[in-house]
């Protein structure tokens, strides 16, 4: 196929999508060197991947409503792309696709272009059988001519974020983060385990840190977490910002994690990742390269569920052991 010389990516959440989507655009900037990327995405998001070599990023802002559409109108007015990735299938991202003129709009599947994405395309990537999200994405990518790979991620830090994060972390011990809360409570294990799974890596040598952000429930968390548990538990809730996160997950050598971005984020530095779900299946949205390292109870819960369906109930977590995430971690240590 003719190399295409303008490539716009819609994606604007969450923090993990946002992160297999990264995997995509550096596979394609290596395929096509030449080609100008310029990517859709929300306004926190940005902050985490916002300086990718090469690639152009415009800011949309879901929360301003109306305007945000307006906004993006104006910035892409009078240009057109030979390309537009619509990797979002939520109707707001489709809405926000017909502000970007393109020849090609590549979409998902019938099957899983949900909200009527389907409409707002005039190509679609090819059906998979039960794809991890990355690869559904990756499929993006393989629809305009770049060969299928093993993912790769360079999202950029600065010697003020790496440095920062070794001032925090132990240079005696090794470091096990904790990132205990998801976007929904529901997904969040007990405190209780976490507390207990703190003394268990204290006890095996590492440091232990727990990391999350400024909102009054994960303090509360981490809080209740540090008071349950009977080590020292180092305290970075709140305390960094998404690129200080991102470092913290580099330098570390272990993370624990429900359904929730810093998961993702660990994959992209390499860092090992042991997830807790019961909510979302793993085989779909696990770390992508620890998918085997998952304490889980999904498939307890929906044993014969279609592949993307979420489980239901406020205390589904409750049914992970502690020693089952005990033996989850006994790989690593």
């Amino acid at each position: 196929m003719t190399p295409p010389q303008s490539i716009c990516i819609l994606r604007f959440s969450a923090i993990g999508d946002v992160c297999h989507a990264v995997s995509v655009v550096q596979a394609i900037q290596r395929h096509y060197p030449n080609a100008k990327i310029t990517w859709v995405i929300g306004k926190i998001e940005a902050m985490l991947v916002g300086d990718l070599a090469g690639v152009e990023f415009i800011i949309f802002d879901k929360k301003t409503g109306l305007k945000g559409y307006s906004d993006l109108r104006k910035k892409l007015n009078n240009r057109q792309f030979d390309v537009l990735l619509h990797m979002q299938v939520a109707l707001r991202a489709s809405v926000a696709s017909l502000c970007i003129k393109a020849k090609q709009r590549w979409g998902f599947d019938k099957v899983r272009a949900k909200e009527g994405q389907w409409l707002f395309t005039n190509n679609k990537i090819k059906p998979q059988s039960q794809p991890h999200v990355l690869d559904g994405f990756m499929a993006f990518a393989e629809a305009i001519g770049v060969p299928v790979a093993p993912p790769q991620w360079d999202i950029p830090l600065t010697t003020q974020d790496n440095l920062w994060a070794h001032s925090q972390l132990s240079h005696t011990k090794k470091n096990f983060i904790i990132c205990p809360s998801a976007s929904k409570a529901e997904r969040n294990w007990s405190t209780a385990g976490y507390a207990e799974i703190a003394n268990y890596m204290h006890e095996n040598n590492y440091q232990v840190s727990i990391c999350g952000g400024p909102t009054d429930s994960e303090k509360q968390l981490a809080k209740e977490i540090i008071e349950l548990a009977t080590v020292p538990v180092n305290n970075l809730v709140g305390e960094t910002s998404l690129k200080q996160l991102l470092a913290i997950l580099k330098h570390a050598d272990l993370v624990l994690a429900p359904d929730t971005g810093p998961a993702h984020m660990s994959t992209t530095v390499g860092t090992p990742v042991v997830g807790l779900y019961a909510h979302s299946n793993p085989g779909r949205t696990g770390p992508y390269n620890n998918l085997d390292d998952v304490a889980e109870v999904y498939h307890q819960h929906l044993p014969d569920s279609e592949w993307g369906v979420r489980a239901k109930g406020p205390d589904l977590m409750d049914a992970i052991s502690i020693e089952q995430v005990k033996s989850c971690l006994q790989k690593w240590l």
